[in-house]
C-alpha cells in the first residue's frame, strides 16, 4: 500500500540499509555479514518481489559448521555427523539426548536449559556451547531462553535421524531451508531502490545525519528531533518536525537524548541493556572459490572468528570475474575490548592468517582488504533484559506520536523479515489506527527459516 504522505528520513550512516547494506571494494561486493531473503509473510514477500523484479535471484544454501579440523552440515546430518565425531562419540551424544528425553531440565530459563532439553547435553556441548559463547561474549546459562526459542524451535535431534534413517512421512520434519532469495548486487540494492522510490515520492532521505536531541512536551507528544552531521558531535543542529515520529535507534542511545529526559527507573533500565558489538574482514583473494559454502561457522575455539562468509556463493555478481572471490570473516566482540581497538592492518592480518589456519585458503593469494566495525549490531538477551524493556516500554506507550521499529528500536533479535514487519504495522497504527502491539512481532518463537522437508 502507498499513501500520500511525506516523510523525513534521518540515516545515521552514509548509505542506507544499516546492517544490510552492501559495500564495494576492489569489484568485489560485501555484506556486513550475510543476509537471506527467506520469509513467511507474504506482503514481505511481495515488496522484495516488486522492488527488485528479476534482480531477485534464487542460491541454493550450503552451510557447514567447522569443529576440530572437521566440517559438519548445518543443519545436522545423522551420518556426517556420526562419522565426523566418531562412533563413540555418537554413542554418547544419543544417550545424553535419549537421558534428556526421560528426564528433561525442570526449567528452561536459560539457552542451555533449552538447547540441552532437545538436544542433549553433549550434543549441546559439542555444537551449541562453544559458538555461542564466542557470539555473545557471555555463558550460555546467562542467555535467556527467548533468544533460542526464536532460532531453533522445530529443529530436533531425533526427527532429524528418523527422517534420514526410516524417511519424513508426511513431511512433517522441519529443517533449515535449502536455498534462498537474494539480490544479485547484494541486499543493498533492495534498500537503494526503497530510498529512491521514498525521494521520487517528494520525501527526503538524509544520510550521514545523526538525531542528537528529541524533545517531549512531558504529557505523550514528541516535538521535534534535532540532528547534526554524524561525526559532528552533536555540533550545528537542525530541527525536523513531524506529525509521528518512528525510532529504530538502539533503545539504550534513544533514551539518553530524550529531553527532558526519561525518568531515573527508565534510564536505569535503558542503561543496563547490553549490545554485542561486530566487526567484519573483508578481503579479496584471487585464486578460484575456495569452498563451496555460502557461509561457515566456525566452533573450533583456538580461533577468534566466529562466520565466514563467501560471498562468490551468493551471487556471481559479487565478484568480478572467477579468478577472484569476496571473504567476509566475521568477529564479534564488545566496544572497547582488544578485538574492538585492533586496527585495522592488525585485524586484516589476523583473518588472513586464521583462513589459512582452518586450511580454507590453501591456493590464494590475498589482494586488499578492509575492516568494518559495528556498535549495538546484536541486543542482547541476557538475565535482566526483559525486566528492563518493561520498564522502558511502559515509559515510551505513554507517547500518542511515537513508535519503536526494527531490532534495536524494540532491543529483539529480530530477522529482516520481521524487522519490516513491525515498519508495515507502524505505518497501518498512523494511517488506519490499527492499534496493532509491535512488541508483540516475533515473540511466538517461529523460526523464519524454517520449512518442512517434503
Amino acid at each position: 500500500m502507498k499513501a500520500d504522505r511525506r516523510c523525513i528520513i534521518i540515516e545515521r550512516g552514509d548509505q542506507v540499509g544499516g546492517l544490510a547494506r552492501t559495500l564495494w571494494h576492489k569489484g568485489c561486493g560485501f555484506d556486513i555479514g550475510g543476509h537471506r531473503f527467506f520469509t513467511k509473510v507474504e506482503r514481505v514477500e511481495r515488496l522484495w518481489r516488486d522492488l527488485l523484479g528479476s534482480d531477485f535471484i534464487s542460491v541454493p544454501r550450503l552451510s557447514r559448521i567447522h569443529y576440530k579440523g572437521r566440517f559438519f552440515h548445518y543443519p545436522l546430518r545423522p551420518w556426517n555427523a556420526f562419522w565426523g565425531l566418531g562412533i563413540g562419540n555418537s554413542a554418547l551424544v544419543l544417550s545424553s539426548y535419549l537421558w534428556r528425553q526421560v528426564r528433561p531440565l525442570p526449567r528452561e530459563d536459560f539457552f542451555e536449559q533449552y538447547v540441552s532439553n532437545r538436544f542433549g547435553d553433549r550434543l549441546y556441548r559439542v555444537f551449541f556451547k562453544t559458538y555461542t559463547e564466542k557470539v555473545w561474549g557471555i555463558p550460555c546459562a546467562e542467555i535467556r531462553s527467548d533468544w533460542a526459542a526464536q532460532r531453533i524451535k522445530g529443529l530436533c535431534l531425533m526427527q532429524a535421524v528418523k527422517s534420514a534413517f526410516f524417511g519424513d512421512r508426511g513431511g512433517k520434519v522441519k529443517s533449515l531451508i535449502d536455498k534462498f532469495d537474494y539480490p544479485r548486487l547484494g541486499p543493498g540494492m533492495l534498500w537503494e531502490r526503497m530510498a529512491d522510490e521514498i525521494q521520487q515520492g517528494g520525501s527526503r532521505v538524509m544520510p550521514g545525519r545523526e538525531v542528537w536531541r528529541i524533545d517531549h512536551d512531558g504529557a505523550g507528544r514528541i516535538l521535534r528531533v534535532m540532528h547534526a552531521a554524524a561525526d559532528d558531535d552533536g555540533g550545528d543542529l537542525e530541527e525536523a518536525v513531524g506529525e509521528h515520529y518512528f525510532s529504530t535507534m538502539p533503545l539504550r542511545t534513544m533514551l539518553s537524548r530524550m529531553n527532558p529526559p526519561p525518568p531515573e527507573d527508565v534510564l536505569a533500565a535503558a542503561r543496563a541493556l547490553r549490545y554485542r558489538d561486530f566487526i567484519t574482514v573483508n578481503l579479496v583473494l584471487s585464486g578460484g572459490n575456495l569452498f563451496p559454502d555460502n557461509w561457515i561457522y566456525v566452533h573450533s575455539p583456538e580461533v577468534k572468528v566466529g562466520r565466514i562468509q563467501n560471498f562468490r556463493n551468493w551471487s556471481r555478481d559479487l565478484v568480478p570475474d572467477a579468478e577472484h572471490t569476496g571473504i567476509g570473516m566475521e568477529y564479534f566482540c564488545f566496544e572497547g575490548d582488544d578485538l574492538w581497538n585492533m586496527d585495522d592492518d592488525a585485524m586484516i592480518e589476523l583473518a588472513r592468517d586464521e583462513l589459512a589456519r582452518l586450511g580454507l585458503a590453501r591456493d590464494a593469494k590475498a589482494i586488499s582488504g578492509f575492516v568494518v566495525r559495528v556498535k549495538k549490531a546484536y541486543p542482547m538477551y541476557d538475565e535482566n533484559f526483559a525486566d528492563n524493556i518493561a520498564v522502558i516500554r511502559e515509559w515510551l506507550d505513554s507517547f500518542e506520536n511515537l513508535q519503536q521499529l526494527g531490532r534495536n528500536g524494540l532491543h529483539k533479535y529480530n530477522n529482516q523479515d520481521h524487522s519490516m514487519v513491525t515498519a508495515m504495522l507502524g505505518v497501518e497504527n498512523l494511517l488506519q489506527k490499527t492499534g496493532h502491539d509491535i512488541w508483540a512481532v516475533n515473540t511466538d518463537g517461529d523460526y523464519q527459516e524454517t520449512a518442512s522437508a517434503n
